[in-house]
Protein backbone atom coordinates (compact mmCIF):
# COMPACT_ATOMS: atom_id res chain seq x y z
CA UNK A 1 0.00 0.00 0.00
CA UNK A 2 1.31 3.43 -0.95
CA UNK A 3 1.87 5.73 2.03
CA UNK A 4 2.88 9.34 2.34
CA UNK A 5 5.91 10.39 4.29
CA UNK A 6 5.03 13.12 6.74
CA UNK A 7 8.57 14.44 7.12
CA UNK A 8 10.55 16.00 4.25
CA UNK A 9 14.27 15.41 3.84
CA UNK A 10 16.50 18.40 4.40
CA UNK A 11 17.05 20.47 1.29
CA UNK A 12 14.09 19.15 -0.69
CA UNK A 13 11.56 21.87 0.09
CA UNK A 14 10.33 23.78 -2.93
CA UNK A 15 9.85 27.52 -3.03
CA UNK A 16 6.52 29.30 -2.83
CA UNK A 17 6.89 30.31 -6.48
CA UNK A 18 7.55 26.71 -7.57
CA UNK A 19 4.52 25.55 -5.57
CA UNK A 20 2.33 28.20 -7.22
CA UNK A 21 3.60 27.20 -10.67
CA UNK A 22 2.83 23.57 -9.89
CA UNK A 23 -0.72 24.54 -8.85
CA UNK A 24 -1.19 26.40 -12.14
CA UNK A 25 -0.07 23.33 -14.09
CA UNK A 26 -2.50 21.12 -12.17
CA UNK A 27 -5.35 23.57 -12.79
CA UNK A 28 -4.44 23.57 -16.48
CA UNK A 29 -4.62 19.77 -16.51
CA UNK A 30 -8.00 19.87 -14.74
CA UNK A 31 -9.33 22.35 -17.27
CA UNK A 32 -8.25 20.04 -20.08
CA UNK A 33 -9.97 17.04 -18.47
CA UNK A 34 -13.13 19.09 -17.92
CA UNK A 35 -13.01 20.39 -21.49
CA UNK A 36 -12.80 16.82 -22.82
CA UNK A 37 -15.40 15.23 -20.52
CA UNK A 38 -17.65 17.98 -19.16
CA UNK A 39 -19.56 17.72 -15.89
CA UNK A 40 -21.79 14.89 -14.69
CA UNK A 41 -19.48 11.88 -14.38
CA UNK A 42 -18.29 9.99 -11.31
CA UNK A 43 -15.36 11.30 -9.29
CA UNK A 44 -13.39 8.13 -10.08
CA UNK A 45 -13.59 8.88 -13.82
CA UNK A 46 -12.13 12.36 -13.31
CA UNK A 47 -9.44 10.92 -11.05
CA UNK A 48 -8.26 8.44 -13.71
CA UNK A 49 -8.30 11.13 -16.39
CA UNK A 50 -6.45 13.61 -14.16
CA UNK A 51 -3.74 11.04 -13.52
CA UNK A 52 -3.39 10.43 -17.25
CA UNK A 53 -3.33 14.14 -18.08
CA UNK A 54 -0.77 14.93 -15.39
CA UNK A 55 1.50 12.11 -16.52
CA UNK A 56 1.21 13.34 -20.13
CA UNK A 57 2.52 16.68 -18.83
CA UNK A 58 5.42 14.95 -17.03
CA UNK A 59 4.01 15.81 -13.61
CA UNK A 60 4.56 13.17 -10.93
CA UNK A 61 1.29 12.06 -9.38
CA UNK A 62 0.28 9.43 -6.86
CA UNK A 63 -3.34 8.53 -6.15
CA UNK A 64 -5.29 7.20 -3.18
CA UNK A 65 -2.34 7.69 -0.85
CA UNK A 66 -2.76 6.17 2.62
CA UNK A 67 -1.81 8.54 5.42
CA UNK A 68 -1.42 7.04 8.89
CA UNK A 69 -3.24 8.79 11.70
CA UNK A 70 -1.30 9.84 14.78
CA UNK A 71 -2.99 11.02 17.95
CA UNK A 72 -0.88 12.46 20.80
CA UNK A 73 2.22 10.85 19.34
CA UNK A 74 0.70 7.39 18.96
CA UNK A 75 -0.08 5.85 15.59
CA UNK A 76 -3.66 4.63 15.57
CA UNK A 77 -4.95 1.71 13.57
CA UNK A 78 -6.68 4.16 11.24
CA UNK A 79 -5.69 6.00 8.11
CA UNK A 80 -7.15 8.40 5.62
CA UNK A 81 -6.67 8.64 1.86
CA UNK A 82 -5.53 11.53 -0.27
CA UNK A 83 -7.11 11.60 -3.73
CA UNK A 84 -3.99 12.90 -5.49
CA UNK A 85 -0.53 13.92 -4.34
CA UNK A 86 1.34 15.97 -6.92
CA UNK A 87 5.16 16.05 -6.91
CA UNK A 88 5.01 15.12 -3.18
CA UNK A 89 3.95 18.74 -2.52
CA UNK A 90 0.41 19.51 -3.58
CA UNK A 91 -2.68 17.70 -2.30
CA UNK A 92 -5.68 17.52 -4.61
CA UNK A 93 -9.14 16.65 -3.31
CA UNK A 94 -11.37 15.74 -6.25
CA UNK A 95 -15.14 16.14 -6.18
CA UNK A 96 -18.04 15.58 -8.54
CA UNK A 97 -20.81 17.12 -6.45
CA UNK A 98 -23.66 19.54 -7.00
CA UNK A 99 -22.20 22.19 -4.69
CA UNK A 100 -18.91 22.65 -2.92
CA UNK A 101 -19.51 23.08 0.79
CA UNK A 102 -17.05 24.61 3.30
CA UNK A 103 -16.50 21.18 4.87
CA UNK A 104 -14.47 20.08 1.83
CA UNK A 105 -12.02 22.94 2.33
CA UNK A 106 -11.78 22.24 6.07
CA UNK A 107 -11.15 18.57 5.33
CA UNK A 108 -8.34 19.48 2.93
CA UNK A 109 -6.83 21.88 5.48
CA UNK A 110 -6.77 19.02 8.00
CA UNK A 111 -5.03 16.80 5.43
CA UNK A 112 -2.47 19.55 4.82
CA UNK A 113 -1.80 19.92 8.54
CA UNK A 114 -1.50 16.17 9.14
CA UNK A 115 0.96 15.76 6.25
CA UNK A 116 2.93 18.99 6.80
CA UNK A 117 2.05 20.25 3.33
CA UNK A 118 1.37 23.88 2.47
CA UNK A 119 -1.00 24.01 -0.49
CA UNK A 120 -3.96 22.01 -1.69
CA UNK A 121 -6.76 22.32 -4.22
CA UNK A 122 -10.36 21.15 -4.05
CA UNK A 123 -11.51 20.61 -7.63
CA UNK A 124 -15.19 19.98 -8.33
CA UNK A 125 -15.72 18.71 -11.87
CA UNK A 126 -19.50 18.97 -11.63
CA UNK A 127 -19.53 22.61 -12.76
CA UNK A 128 -20.41 24.08 -16.13
CA UNK A 129 -17.39 26.38 -15.79
CA UNK A 130 -14.59 24.55 -13.95
CA UNK A 131 -13.04 27.70 -12.47
CA UNK A 132 -16.18 28.00 -10.31
CA UNK A 133 -15.34 24.62 -8.77
CA UNK A 134 -11.74 25.25 -7.72
CA UNK A 135 -10.79 26.24 -4.17
CA UNK A 136 -7.26 26.88 -2.94
CA UNK A 137 -6.48 25.89 0.63
CA UNK A 138 -3.31 27.06 2.38
CA UNK A 139 -1.78 25.65 5.55
CA UNK A 140 0.34 28.40 7.10
CA UNK A 141 2.27 31.06 5.25
CA UNK A 142 5.25 29.15 3.77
Amino acid sequence: MDEIRTQRHEGTKITKEEREELAKKVIGAAIEVHKQLGPGLLESVYEHCMIDELLRRNIKVRSQISVPLFYKGKELNKEFKLDLLIEEELIIELKAVENLIPLYEVQLLTYLRLTNKTLGLVINFNEVLLKNGIRRVINGYN
